[in-house]
């Protein structure tokens, strides 16, 4: 058996029978590869005789290319589902992966969630789902928030009726207010994806996201899933549902967005409610300047 072959194996499982999107696929296959090809394994035996000395000195070459503390977890996370699936190959009884934890993340005051830990909170919440189509809809849900600025009971309203979504989306709010959010393909591919995997029939009158059981998903589940690929990610207890809206909010704000647009985008009825985002982007502009000043590093 060659590399390939193994590659080819896995690839074919985490598509077809975990059913997971096609980038939580590349990136878990570039994982794999990268193991491959730093042991030279060729075999699914060498591969699940790996243990977790071996696993720290693949994460420990991938800190020393730059690797962040949140992508390392993710890397460890992608790994470990490899070794796991090398065992089950090999009839083993235990087919776990060897224990190891992530790195740490510190924690701190409340911070926007960044663009790169979203979309690993993304792939995250859908590795770790219990079934695939479970995983497509955490994936869309959390999409939804970050990429359009959604309230979770805002994403967890939406109708079979608002399918297929387009470049816009009407969105009901607090007080009955209605507002127009634009959407960006990738949210949009996300819910198609879902609604294509989903089991249940998603009438024009019935919710569009649901639960296990057929029924309409509740915001519990989805701070469930959040909370798990937290862990898994090792961010801090401030990544929750309602922190992806504020950092849609906040990194509109940093990339020139005026504070009347982020009002409508947001729903809030008075702009004072919009200007706390200004406090926030100042408090990143200033971690930046600090970093980046050669003054301050004297």
């Amino acid at each position: 058996m060659s590399k390939a072959d193994l590659l080819e194996a896995w690839g074919d499982h985490l598509a077809n029978a975990r059913r997971r999107s096609p980038h939580t696929v590349r990136a878990y296959l570039a994982a794999a590869n990268r193991l491959l090809e730093s042991t030279g394994a060729e075999s699914w035996q060498e591969v699940a005789s790996m243990n977790a000395a071996a696993l720290r000195l693949q994460l420990a070459q991938r800190r020393n290319d730059g690797l962040g503390n949140v992508s390392t977890a993710r890397e460890l996370s992608a790994l470990k589902g490899f070794l796991a699936f090398a065992r089950e190959q090999l009839g083993e009884d235990d087919a776990s992966a060897p224990r190891l934890r992530g790195p740490r993340v510190k924690k701190g005051l409340p911070r926007p969630i960044t663009p790169d830990d979203v979309t690993n909170m993304a792939d995250t919440v859908e590795a770790l789902a219990s079934d695939g189509w479970i995983g497509a809809r955490d994936r869309a849900v959390l999409l939804l928030m970050y990429g359009a600025g959604l309230r979770i009971a805002e994403a967890l309203s939406l109708k079979g009726s608002d399918l297929p979504l387009g470049d816009t989306l009407t969105v009901t709010g607090k007080g009955g207010k209605q507002r127009v959010v634009p959407l960006i393909p990738i949210v949009r591919d996300a819910v198609a994806d879902y609604a294509r995997q989903c089991p249940w029939p998603l009438p024009r009158s019935g919710a569009l996201f649901r639960g296990a059981k057929g029924g309409p998903l509740g915001q519990g589940m989805v701070q469930k899933a959040m909370a798990n690929a937290r862990k898994a990610l090792g961010l801090p207890d401030s990544a929750t549902p309602h922190a992806l809206r504020h950092s849609f909010a906040t990194h509109l704000l940093g990339a020139g967005a005026d504070l009347r647009s982020l009002q409508e985008l947001l729903g809030h009825a008075s702009l004072g409610s919009t200007q706390i985002y200004t406090k926030v982007d100042a408090a990143t502009l200033l971690d930046t300047y600090r970093n980046a000043h050669p003054r301050e590093k004297d």
